[in-house]
């Protein structure tokens, strides 16, 4: 099992009790010598793994992963490093790159998705390819066995949440709030009702992400979701050099 496939399951059956955790780190970021161990240490806390590929101008972050990624740029950090780097371990727990497209563009997408395989790779999320302009990605990884996560967030209309559930797989990403990850002021009343609907209209899992940051938010959005993804606050936990695994396991409720 693998891919899109395995991430479903993953999701759907979490190590431990609650909702199924998915951690987001930049690659390389703080220390692209630390990478691996940095991985490998997740894989033994998470259900999945999302690792983001440093981009430029990623525009749906907030300061937090900007400046990871801006880091991780300057210390030579791509796509192919990353690859080669994931080539080199065997974990068990499903690997989610998050990239913008163009990056994946440019590496070209058939190769892209043999690689991914080799690499341990289960699929992508791609935040600036809207479903309409996404067809040959998606269709070069379903044939892959790769899943392509797609997102709704509380601006998406309800009709179009139902029309991008039904191109997304291995789970559907609900964003919890308007604006971009990081955000520190919690999780808006409104949540709980927006997620009540997003559900609805998918019969894969649904994992919610921006502004998880405590087991209080883990704890509000469980109910409604089969996973909840954090990235802001774990890549600042790193930053102050606390243990990730510490950071994670303080979610739990």
């Amino acid at each position: 099992m693998f891919g899109s496939e395995l991430i479903e399951d993953r999701v759907t059956n979490p190590k431990q009790k609650g909702p199924a955790i998915v951690p987001f780190i930049t690659a390389g970021y703080p220390n692209k010598n630390d990478f691996l161990n940095l991985v490998q240490a997740l894989a033994d806390c998470s259900d999945v793994i999302e690792i983001g590929v440093p981009f430029s101008d990623p525009m749906a972050d907030g300061v937090t992963i900007q400046r990871s990624s801006h880091a991780a740029i300057e210390s030579g950090v791509r796509l192919r490093w990353i690859l080669n780097q994931l080539n080199t371990i065997n974990i068990d727990t499903p690997i989610i790159l998050m990239s913008y497209l163009n990056p994946l563009f440019v590496y070209g997408y058939a190769q892209l998705a043999q690689d991914s395989i080799d690499a341990g790779v289960d699929g992508f999320i791609v935040p600036d390819l809207p479903i309409e302009e996404g067809e040959e990605l998606r269709e070069t990884m379903k044939l892959a066995g790769l899943a392509m996560i797609q997102l709704v967030t509380p601006a998406t209309p309800e009709d179009r949440i139902r029309k991008i559930a039904e191109k997304s797989s291995g789970f559907l990403y609900a964003v919890t709030m308007k604006g971009v990850t990081g955000a520190s002021g919690g999780l808006p009343k409104e949540v709980t009702s927006y997620l009540k609907i997003v559900k609805s209209h998918t019969t894969i899992p649904v994992c919610a992400g921006f502004g998880v940051r405590s087991s209080n938010d883990v704890a509000l959005l469980e109910p409604f979701v089969d996973g909840v993804i954090v990235g802001s606050a774990l890549v600042e936990a790193i930053e102050d050099q606390a243990s990730p695994i510490d950071f994670l396991n303080s979610l739990r409720f």
